[in-house]
């Protein structure tokens, strides 16, 4: 297999009317998504927009997904955007990827058309490209000439300059994540996904192309239900969803709100998390609300083509002990790095902390049109020096644990000196997640006073969280300042918004 549309073309056939994708209101089935992105596959090659990256600006629903698909049918990349995000943000993608044509709905129209005027495009809407009449014979003229390493999509991280960075990915890449992780978590043709993420996030993998794959089903769970967590729930209930991929904020936003004590999601088999820690007393909340559901731990960064480790939860964690990241998919080896100020390196000793690097066909082409940065992050394999080989530094301090798992440590950027001590954040964060009354916590540093400043929420006081830490941390590495919120300002993606923290800090009466 060497391209990802197949998985939609073995399937389309068996299961032509059965729902594809749903958002709970107007669904797609197999023929109507199939159909539909081979109209627009056809439109965009009979417009001279074929092999071109396409911007995608519609609402979280099927008809995105079935865009997807039509512009990888004409041999281009698609870049999800999102009429949530910022108009400076949208503006730097368009202006790195100089899409020819951005696609939209009827509720996102007047502003992609004011986007195309800006950026010398075309806005065109995606029901009027569905129903362009299909061009069999220029749609095999793009087949013949693709490749396993043609690029499909471009999503966008945030850059050190304040510059997004697209991260482009292939068919290989992908085809390699979603048949190791379908194989390790067990999808098939009766999975319902439940999916959270962002259609402009990597992390939508997980339920668009296992859901082309097998032929099942996934549910684009509103955004709106993530604000009401018995609404969430009964959503799982009412539509029989029994896997969920989700970040750690949207599950613990559940278990931390007593919701289980109205509600339980009946069916579901299979939970996995990621981008954050899973405070190990929400975890085991979940844990003994569905005792018979499979629990996962997902790591990997965008710039690796989704997910590239995975741990299954088993009962050997004590209650305190953070959730290894454990082993790396098949096909993809994670090196533990400890790097010279020369540029050399060395495997990390064991119980050392090193960087995680990858390397393998999960890695993506790099970011486009930013050479310098692609350069710096991904890099010669310092091991091997008889052929051209890159790796990926991610950026992450690990270490194995005494079983020989990963364990995730913090970010190589929030390591700090503190009191003539080097200090990694995240192991304050993975000591205070341990505290009973904790549902999600954050420490930043403020350098200019030297202070380790630590955000929490949960019902633990600020007096019980000071004595639970006092008896795990040495002195040096107790936070100065103890904040507590009633919510934890999360990113977009989940992840939690440190700037945010920041200027809470600077604004509060501990500065």
């Amino acid at each position: 297999m060497k391209n990802v549309l197949e998985y939609i073309e073995n399937t389309v056939g068996r299961v032509p009317d059965k729902t594809a994708y749903s958002d709970g209101e107007e669904s797609m089935s197999f023929s109507e998504v199939y159909n539909c992105a081979r109209a627009v596959g056809s439109y965009l090659l009979h417009t001279d927009a074929g092999g071109a990256p396409i911007a995608v600006l519609t609402g979280k629903h099927p008809h995105a997904i079935a865009c997807f698909f039509g512009i990888v049918y004409a041999g281009g990349q698609y870049v999800p955007l999102d009429d949530e995000m910022p108009e400076i943000r949208i503006g730097k993608i368009l202006d790195n990827v100089c899409p020819p044509v951005i696609i939209c709905d009827s509720k996102t129209a007047a502003r992609a058309e004011a986007f195309a005027r800006d950026h010398g495009c075309r806005a065109v809407l995606c029901g009027d490209m569905f129903a362009h009449e299909i061009d069999a014979d220029a749609l095999a003229r793009v087949r013949r000439r693709q490749i396993d390493t043609d690029p499909i999509y471009m999503v966008f991280t945030s850059g050190s300059t304040g510059v997004p960075k697209g991260v482009a990915a292939c068919h290989r890449s992908v085809i390699d994540y979603i048949e190791a992780l379908s194989s390790t978590l067990g999808f098939g043709e009766d999975t319902v996904f439940g999916n959270q993420a962002p259609l402009y996030f990597d992390a939508c993998l997980k339920e668009l192309y296992p859901t082309v794959k097998f032929g099942a089903t996934a549910y684009l769970i509103p955004k709106s239900n993530f604000m009401f967590p018995v609404r969430l729930v009964e959503f799982l209930n009412e539509h029989k969803i029994n896997t969920v991929c989700w970040v750690v904020s949207a599950l613990t936003m559940i278990s931390s709100t007593g919701t289980f004590d109205t509600v339980k999601p009946e069916y579901l088999k299979t939970v996995a998390f990621g981008s954050e820690v899973f405070p190990p007393s929400q975890l085991k909340i979940w844990r003994e609300a569905l005792p018979d559901c499979e629990f996962f731990n997902l790591y990997g960064p965008t710039e690796c083509t989704g997910m590239s480790c995975y741990y299954r939860v088993t009962d050997e964690l004590s209650d305190d002990e953070p959730v290894p990241i454990g082993e790396p998919f098949p096909n993809t080896d994670v090196m533990l790095l400890v790097w010279g100020e020369d540029g050399s390196a060395r495997p990390a000793a064991d119980g050392e902390e090193g960087e995680l690097c990858i390397r393998g066909t999960p890695l993506t082409l790099g970011y486009y049109n930013n050479a310098e940065e692609t350069d710096r992050a991904f890099v010669q394999n310092p091991l091997q020096t008889h052929y051209r080989e890159l790796i990926y530094r991610t950026g992450d301090i690990a270490r194995y644990n005494a079983r020989g798992q990963l364990v995730f440590v913090s970010r190589r950027d929030h390591q700090i000196k503190h009191m003539g001590h080097r200090i990694e954040l995240g192991e304050i964060e993975y000591t205070a997640a341990g505290a009973a009354g904790v549902t999600n916590v954050c420490v930043i540093y403020d350098g200019g006073d030297s202070k380790i400043v630590m955000f929490y929420t949960g019902t633990a006081s600020k007096r019980e969280l000071s004595s639970y830490l006092r008896g795990r941390l040495p002195r040096y590495m107790m936070p100065n300042v103890m904040i507590s919120l009633e919510q934890m300002p999360l990113l977009p993606n989940g992840k939690r918004d440190r700037r945010h923290l920041s200027e809470i800090y600077k604004n509060s009466e501990n500065a």
